[in-house]
């Protein structure tokens, strides 16, 4: 038995929410062949649930880079952060000038005026409505799991220095980071459903394509970057596929006999 991993945006999902069918059909063959597969991405949960993506049929998600384990729609794992240690990363995140989207297993949480013209913060707000609620005025509401935030002029030093002992700190070639718990990435998220299920980690495929996605590239016993995956991932993976619109994953299960 072996499991696969697939990160969702640029692995599996365009930034047009588009996945190639022969990537639908690749993840069935995979599993018609006993295997098991997994989305593994860093969205939070509450931001997974886009209908074409959900009908592919996964066994389980790992996702807020770790800070939930699910299987077969049963929750395996789940790491909701301390409330004044909220309260505290906001404050430092808005006195930093870092708009910031706190990010839940139900809601995710963001202040529109932070986010003036920002096409994301609209993506957002088509994709999960009234589950896109704002931070201020809503404290009795907070239930998180990460942050991500925008750095643009933001005093990087400073910044990770603040944060560094309560999060695992992921810096994106775009200005934008991600604040994961100590403890907790796409790899340790790998590790519990191997637990959980019995399987050799030697025996799981990691697929991605950018920075979070180098711990599960570290943990898993195959790394595949997409071929439209950053420079970082490519040089950090096992083997490089074709890219997302040029059927990548089809290709790379193919390779590794996985169909």
């Amino acid at each position: 038995m072996k499991a696969a991993f697939f990160d969702i945006d640029g692995t599996v999902l365009d930034s047009q929410n588009f996945i190639p069918e022969s990537t639908v059909e690749g993840i069935r063959k995979l599993q018609e062949k006993g295997n098991y597969a997994f989305l593994c991405t860093g969205r939070s949960r509450a931001f997974v649930r886009h209908p074409a993506l959900l009908d592919i049929g996964f066994d389980g998600i790992v996702s807020g880079c770790g800070t939930m384990v699910e299987y077969q729609g049963r929750v395996l794992y789940y790491k909701r952060l301390d409330d004044a240690l909220v309260r505290n990363t906001v404050a430092f995140l808005k006195e930093s000038h870092a708009p910031v989207i706190m990010e839940g297993r139900y809601k995710l949480y963001a202040d529109p005026e932070d986010f003036e013209g920002d096409p994301y913060l609209q993506k957002l707000r088509k994709e999960i409505g009234e589950d896109l609620i704002p931070i201020t005025g809503r404290e009795a509401d907070w239930e998180v799991s990460k942050f991500s935030c925008m750095t643009v002029g933001v005093d990087m030093e400073r910044f990770s220095r603040r944060l560094c002992a309560d999060y695992e700190l992921l810096i994106h070639d775009i200005p934008v980071a991600e604040l994961v718990p100590r403890g907790c990435s796409k790899g340790t998220g790998i590790l519990k459903v191997c637990e959980q299920l019995n399987i050799p980690v030697e025996q799981t495929y990691a697929f991605g394509d950018s920075a979070n996605d180098l711990p599960m590239f570290l943990t898993a016993g195959h790394s595949i970057a997409m071929g439209n995956a950053t420079e970082v991932a490519k040089k950090r993976a096992s083997y490089v596929t074709d890219a997302l619109h040029e059927d990548g994953i089809y290709h790379a299960l193919e390779h590794f006999g996985l169909i």
